[in-house]
């Protein structure tokens, strides 16, 4: 009986410190293997190139689009651009022109 008492008096002295353990590693696991852990710094650095990517595509349209918006400016409209815009809406053109499309 006093061996019974010794045993469990000495599991019951072990659990905390095996719980701490268990929840040590646990947050070590967590760490490495997590959404946010060192393992997925990889997947961080491909999409942050990928999304630098479609920055770069992104600027460019706006870029291209800023571009058209300043030649249509009511001060000093561009009069090519306005024609292209007023024969591709009204669907006017004559016989003799070529038209090539831009899309």
């Amino acid at each position: 009986m006093a061996q019974i008492a010794k045993l469990r008096m000495l599991l019951f002295s072990a659990l905390g410190p095996a719980i701490a353990i268990l929840l040590l590693l646990f947050f070590a696991a967590y760490a490495v293997l997590g959404p946010s852990g060192i393992l997925a710094w990889g997947d961080y650095a491909r999409q942050l190139r990928v999304a630098r990517v479609h920055l770069a595509q992104v600027q460019a349209e706006r870029r291209e689009m800023k571009n058209r918006v300043d030649l249509l400016n009511p001060r000093r409209v561009d009069p090519d651009l306005s024609d292209e815009l007023i024969r591709r809406q009204l669907g006017v053109v004559h016989q003799d022109e070529v038209i090539i499309p831009l899309n």
